[in-house]
């Protein structure tokens, strides 16, 4: 599998109390039959309330993103995703 595209997703959990943790692990465990998570942050976007970012790295050719995406939003705790940006590399 040749991982030549990047995208970096936003995911915001439900609420304040949510464990960013436990959503990162779910992530990790769904795109392994897509590629791979290139790296994970948890960033700060107002009042206490957390999101996580995540950059995935996956073959274009087998596709799979909306997919990930729809497997992602399922996640106990996820209320949304965001594409950020995606790039060949």
């Amino acid at each position: 599998m040749e991982l030549n595209v990047a995208v970096t997703v936003r995911i915001m959990p439900e609420g304040v109390d949510t464990d960013l943790d436990k959503i990162r692990k779910g992530v990790e465990k769904i795109v392994k039959g897509f590629g791979r998570v290139n790296s994970s942050e948890i960033k700060p976007i107002a009042f206490g309330l957390n999101s996580l970012e995540v950059v995935f790295l996956l073959d274009d050719k087998k596709g799979g993103m909306d997919k990930i995406d729809e497997m992602v939003r399922k996640i106990p705790g996820v209320s949304e995703t965001d594409v950020l940006g995606i790039t060949r590399i």
